[in-house]
């Protein structure tokens, strides 16, 4: 998948349930409590659900391109000393929230200090019942220190992009990873034409039977950064991103395209179509809407 973006920590669930089976909100929950998934600011300095093994890779490969970005955007000078304060105080497993932070070092230099001291979002906050992940930890001592350079790194993430996403362009791993398009040069991948993928990536059959799901704000799968028309028609594009909703809307697919939203009230899933649907796709997003309001109760 690599990775959820997790802005709104019900979307990670959601996106899970609707890909995963027999998924339960405490599955995730208890994966974030036992560290085998962690939540930090990766790629394009958003929050990202991702695995262990993912973290320190990803976190390596964008880290100079984030931190450039930063700099270049504030003209301001790298918050080392305000980074050094940070870990000082988290070192031996201790947590600050947001605002100890901001106390600590004040709150113009904690809108940076993220980049020069690798911070993971500890729970209880960022999960179901504790939306907001403002529970900070050192990534050295929640999973270990990483153990991988930065160019594996960067090659890491090309092939976990294109093994969520592919077949993609280097256009697009350019913009899911915030790295130049160039990176892709010189990988072992299947080329055909613009195209890349990693070899052996699963082919279904075009016939292939798309059952509905259902999709949270801000699923990758919609972003720009994957933008595919045959999930996300161009006609209803606008009613999913736009200016005043730039994190998107709660949508759902029929045959594998987005069809209409949802929203979860009072114990149910209500539908909104963006037309009028079959009959046997009603009844089966009726059915598959059952499961999400259980996955809400």
């Amino acid at each position: 998948m690599a990775g959820l973006q997790a802005q709104y920590a019900p979307s990670m669930y959601i996106g899970l349930w609707s890909r995963l089976a027999e998924f339960e909100r405490a599955d995730l929950t208890r994966a974030l409590e036992d560290r085998s998934v962690v939540q930090g600011t990766l790629m394009r300095s958003t929050i990202h659900l991702v695995a262990r093994e993912d973290y320190w890779p990803f976190a390596l490969a964008v880290r100079e391109a984030r931190r450039t970005a930063w700099l270049r955007s504030t003209k301001r000078d790298p918050p080392e000393a305000a980074a050094d304060q940070v870990r000082a105080a988290l070192a031996g497993g201790n947590t600050l929230r947001r605002k100890e932070i901001e106390a600590l070092i004040g709150k113009e230099a904690a809108h940076g200090v993220g980049l020069w001291v690798d911070l993971v979002r500890a729970p209880p906050s960022g999960t179901w019942e504790r939306r907001r992940a403002d529970l900070y930890a050192l990534a050295e001592d929640w999973i270990g220190p990483p153990s991988i350079g930065e160019q594996a790194a960067r090659e890491h993430l090309v092939r976990r992009y294109l093994a969520g996403f592919g077949p993609a362009t280097a256009k697009d791993v350019a913009s899911f990873t915030g790295l130049p398009a160039a990176v892709v040069d010189g990988l072992d991948l299947v080329r055909e034409g613009e195209l890349l993928d990693v070899a052996g990536a699963s082919r279904p059959d075009p016939d292939t039977p798309a059952p509905p799901r259902f999709l949270g704000t801000w699923d990758a799968g919609l972003l720009v950064h994957a933008r595919r028309a045959g999930l996300l028609p161009e006609e209803h594009r606008p009613k999913i991103f736009h200016t005043k909703a730039p994190q998107s809307f709660p949508t759902f697919t029929v045959d594998g395209a987005v069809a209409g939203t949802w929203k979860h009230d009072k114990g149910r899933i209500e539908l909104s179509p963006f037309g009028r649907l079959a009959a046997a796709d009603r009844r089966a997003l009726e059915a598959e809407a059952e499961g999400l309001a259980a996955l809400h109760a």
